[in-house]
């Protein structure tokens, strides 16, 4: 079931490139979310939105603001990954169960194995205040990011 505009966001608990573990709800009343599920690290196309969101992350991620990338890379292919690409922001293993964080938000590829290109913003209260979803080859703009943010602040 895939979740929708003004459903509450399934929570998750999930390690980052450093094994750090991450639960979403431990953001509410705390900051809105950016949660980008992207299929797989290295990719060309999800190399390019996380430069794009690494590039203009000052501009989307503050003191009200967290961005989370989720792929179903294992946590030791995520620390290359933002090691090679100097990503500074939390790279999600959803590796184990296999995707499970991606199925729960409706955006599992199952004949493919991976997360297509879905984004979902969070607002403090964990309610989801927009999405979109992309075909994997297509890549999102960062623009529609900072808009939506700027509308919750």
């Amino acid at each position: 079931m895939a979740i929708e505009v003004g459903d509450v966001a399934p929570d998750f608990e999930l390690k980052d490139q450093h094994g750090t573990p991450v639960k979403l709800s431990d953001y509410r009343g705390e900051k809105s979310v950016v949660l980008v599920f992207y299929p797989l690290a290295f990719s060309r196309v999800c190399t390019g939105e996380m430069h794009s969101i690494r590039d203009e992350l000052s501009s989307f991620q503050g003191d009200g603001v967290q961005v989370l990338a989720l792929s179903v890379d294992s946590m030791f292919s995520l620390r290359a990954f933002s090691e090679h690409d100097n990503l500074e922001f939390p790279l999600l293993s959803d590796f184990w169960p296999h995707g499970e964080v991606a199925k729960k938000y409706g955006i599992f590829d199952e004949n493919l194995g991976v997360a297509t290109r879905g984004t979902f913003i969070i607002d403090k209260e964990g309610v989801v205040r927009w999405k979109v979803v992309n075909a994997i080859p297509e890549a999102r703009d960062t623009e529609e990011y900072r808009r939506v943010l700027e509308e919750l602040s």
